[in-house]
């Protein structure tokens, strides 16, 4: 018993030994205590301080070269992965990781090289096939993406991130379906992983189904409320359903955790636009103004909310206001009839009889069905005393509108007109 105890107490004292004796592995560990709690200046931190006391360790430059990829510092992660697989040109995991950053970079060949060479040493990890059919995709070869996904889940069918791959292949090709059976797994697999409930919300979205696609993407928010792609998407949902506050809300938040996605700003500027249009049409035009000031603030280059805002100031008889907005409505888009016809009606307002009457004739000539533009063409000539031209063009009016105000007014029009010849 005593002999047995003896050799209990040594093996403890050697374990101890062992441990206080590879501070390295102490250092590697805690870095990945760190990378899994997403801590990754304080993983570069123990891995560098592992490679401080022994700097031919390749793990541990690939450890380090995966925390700075994750951060997005490419250049020091390919240092590191170089500097890996320089000192072990075995170890897989590098190859793997430095394919993701030449994947970052799209240089897809590069990409595929590695993982060619991962293969080679190891043909049974099924990681190695998920990274380099996701590559594939990448480059546009989609056949061979899906043989290398089909090939990782066969390795391995608890492979989430090989369903995850596959799944966002499908959707690029439209095959809804099968991408959200793919997310579907993904999720099963791992019901944490709030990018499948966003992609999946967006398969949802493009098959009409938007209530399961606000549901995935108001899981994918309440798992990662710093999410951006998530409020961008639930926000487009909202703006083609017309919820405009919901829309705008969602958009707001998205451009306040990324400032400079140009694509968001674009999105949240028609957001504004589009309810600055419905406030104006309700007559509310201080709020309709405002709304359409933050839409060009966001995108000068939205011809639809100047020519909106324009019309507001011809409601309220601001017309130099109006005419600005128009002219700059028609010189971003030359061809826009609405453009034109109203901004014949400033000129009216102004006393610019002939440039008036141009531009209606210019709506006209851009859009010849436009019934409105030959009605107020028609008023022009009435009051500048051609009243066969007048006629002519309420007669027009008649043929082309189906609106049936419009065209009352236009036979109410002729019969004064031939009452006074």
């Amino acid at each position: 018993m005593r002999d047995k105890l003896r050799f209990v107490l040594f093996l403890c004292a050697t374990l101890l030994l062992l441990a206080c004796a590879n501070p390295v592995q102490k250092h590697l560990e805690q870095g990945d205590a760190y990378r899994d709690q997403n801590q990754w200046d304080e993983a570069i931190s123990e891995y560098s301080k592992a490679i401080e006391l022994n700097p031919e360790l390749a793990l541990a430059y690939s450890k380090r070269g995966w925390a700075y990829a994750t951060k997005g510092e490419l250049g020091m992660a390919l240092g590191d992965l170089n500097k890996a697989l320089e000192l072990d040109p075995k170890l897989i995991e590098a190859y793997n990781h430095r394919a993701s950053v030449y994947h970052a970079q799209e240089q897809w060949d590069m990409a595929i090289a590695d993982l060619n060479k991962a293969i080679e040493l190891d043909p049974k990890l099924a990681v190695s096939y998920s990274n380099r059919g996701w590559t594939y995709a990448g480059k546009g070869q989609f056949e061979q993406a899906l043989a290398d996904l089909n090939k990782a889940i066969e390795l391995d069918p608890k492979l989430a991130e090989a369903y995850y791959n596959r799944g966002l292949v499908y959707n690029s090709q439209q095959q809804w379906d099968m991408g959200i059976a793919d997310l579907n797994k993904v999720i099963e697999l791992d019901p944490t992983n709030f990018m499948a409930y966003n992609d999946r919300g967006s398969a949802y979205t493009n098959i009409g189904q938007l209530d399961a696609a606000i549901a995935d993407l108001n899981k994918a928010i309440e798992l990662k409320p710093d999410y951006v792609w998530a409020y961008y998407n639930r926000g487009l949902i909202y703006k083609e359903q017309e919820q405009w506050d919901q829309a705008i809300a969602d958009l707001s938040k998205a451009i306040e955790l990324e400032p400079n996605l140009a694509i968001v700003r674009q999105e949240l500027a028609e957001a504004y636009a589009e309810r600055g249009y419905d406030y104006r049409i309700k007559g509310q035009r201080d709020p309709a103004i405002a709304d359409l000031t933050k839409a060009v603030e966001l995108n000068p280059y939205l011809a639809f909310a100047y020519l909106h805002r324009g019309i507001t100031y011809n409601d309220q008889g601001q017309w130099d206001l109006a005419l600005a907005d128009l002219n700059k409505a028609i010189e971003l888009e030359p061809n826009y009839p609405a453009a034109y016809n109203n901004r014949a009606y400033t000129y009216i307002n102004m006393g610019q009889l002939d440039k008036a009457i141009a531009d209606y004739s210019k709506a006209i000539e851009l859009a010849p069905s436009y019934a409105l533009a030959y009605y107020n063409r028609g008023i022009v000539y009435y009051n500048t005393g051609r009243a066969d031209l007048a006629i002519a063009d309420l007669n027009k009016t008649i043929k082309l509108s189906d609106d049936a105000d419009l065209t009352a007014a236009a036979r109410e029009r002729i019969a004064e007109i031939q009452r006074r010849k």
